[in-house]
């Protein structure tokens, strides 16, 4: 058999349901006849308040063909009404039929208030409520203060009283503005759930970039070594050099149980590389490929102020420099590795500089792995600078992230610019 079951709306989407969806906040769209009868039935609950024209029907004050036309227009004035709920929440009425009921309604109140007498004024409360929900943005505190309007040009030229009109005019006025507000409400939570989808669309979408970079800058890196290893590896059995061959693949074995676990780790977001243990990998690395590292010693020191998500980062960089020396460092024979400190106008900054003497940049751009980087460092507040070394020769990245002020961010003695030394005293000395 077919299910003919309608299909959910997407704003009932949440976590109350039996299925994970909205189903009882305010101004939900029906999908179903169960859903409409129910709220035909808490709407139907207001009609109460007719019971002044039924009372005003039963006292015998009209003749039996008024009576019997009231009871007929009454009927016709409330089937208006729970008419308009229906055509609200079906999707197959246009915009123009839905303000015929309500029209009908406000003809039914103006005739039945000059006809029956001044019960009939309540009816303008309905009308006045159902505008305010029928017409849309702006038009409806018109047809709120319009209809406020008419139930005063008809009650003041059929003789109501003054106690009528105040009693039955406030109600007809702050009903219809109440449920203007109710709009506004229902408006905004349904922004907030839309925005509520999109923070949480945004938050994975991130952490999907996270995870892409993340093993785009390990498996390059362990990937780059492996594959340098292996022809190595070839070209050692080729020359009959067998130990050296099972050398060469017993570390490859090794490098992809590390990969492994990296790519375990970073998957549950909780590796963050050193630059002492990077140093060492990019140490392998480059000799596999036969490049000579000269490197910075401090870089296996703890340094002052350099905290441990911006260490991780410049940890980062320097795998991925020392990727794109052993892939595109072509004709590199040296690769040199530093670490500093230097002034910007905003701070002190660890600058991680990287450079190698191979044939450059070349006319391509950044791939995704200085993209990446790039992105890295912005989050930490640093930045990335990378193009081709001194004198056109080979290839500089420089990795640079703010340090951390305070007594353990400065080193006693240091200089900052103009000759002021970090302890505050001039240099000088005492005067």
């Amino acid at each position: 058999m077919q299910n003919t079951a309608p299909a959910r709306h997407p704003e009932q989407d949440g976590e109350d349901g039996p299925d994970g969806r909205w189903t009882t906040y305010p101004g939900a769209p029906v999908d179903t006849r169960r859903q409409l009868l129910a709220k035909l039935a808490w709407t139907s609950i207001w009609a109460l308040y007719l019971a002044y024209p039924v009372q005003d029907l039963t006292t015998g004050q009209h003749s039996p063909a008024a009576s019997a036309a009231g009871g007929v227009a009454l009927a016709a004035f409330l089937a208006c009404y729970l008419s308009l709920i229906v055509i609200r929440n079906h999707p197959g009425f246009r915009q123009a039929r839905r303000y015929l009921p309500l029209a009908l309604m406000a003809a039914i109140a103006v005739v039945t208030s000059y006809a029956l007498g001044e019960s009939w004024l309540t009816l303008f409360t309905y009308t006045s409520v159902c505008a305010s929900v029928i017409l849309p943005g702006r038009y409806g505190l018109v047809g709120v203060l319009g209809t406020t309007g008419l139930f005063a040009l008809v009650g003041l030229t059929s003789g109501a009283d003054a106690e009528t009109l105040v009693s039955i005019g406030l109600p007809c006025l702050m009903a219809g503005l109440a449920m203007l507000a109710m709009q506004r409400l229902v408006a905004t939570m349904r922004e907030l759930r839309e925005a509520r989808a999109a923070v949480a669309h945004l938050a994975a979408s991130e952490e999907r970039l996270r995870l892409a970079r993340d093993l785009h800058d390990l498996l390059g890196h362990s990937l780059s070594l492996i594959a340098i290893k292996g022809e190595l590896t070839g070209r050692l059995m080729d020359a009959g050099k067998t130990d050296a061959a099972r050398a060469q693949v017993a570390d490859i074995e090794q490098v992809a149980r590390q990969s492994l676990a990296d790519v375990r780790s970073a998957v549950s977001g909780f590796r963050r590389p050193t630059l002492p243990v990077e140093l060492a990998a990019a140490r392998t690395a480059l000799a596999a490929s036969q490049i000579a590292l000269d490197a910075d010693p401090r870089l296996a020191e703890e340094r002052p102020g350099l905290g441990a998500e911006e260490s991780g980062v410049l940890a980062w960089a320097l795998r991925e420099a020392v990727t794109n020396v052993v892939r595109h460092g072509a004709g590199a024979t040296r690769c040199t590795v530093h670490l500093d400190e230097t002034w910007e106008e905003d701070g002190r900054y660890a600058v991680l500089e990287v450079v190698d003497n191979g044939a450059g940049p070349g006319k391509s751009g950044a791939g995704n792995g200085l993209s990446g980087l790039g992105e890295r460092l912005e989050q930490v507040g640093g930045r990335l600078d990378a193009g081709p070394a001194d004198r056109g020769r080979g290839f500089r990245l420089r990795a640079l992230v703010p340090l951390r002020p305070g007594p353990s961010g400065e080193r006693a003695g240091e200089e900052r610019p103009g000759g002021e030394r970090s302890g505050g005293e001039p240099p000088g000395g005492e005067g």
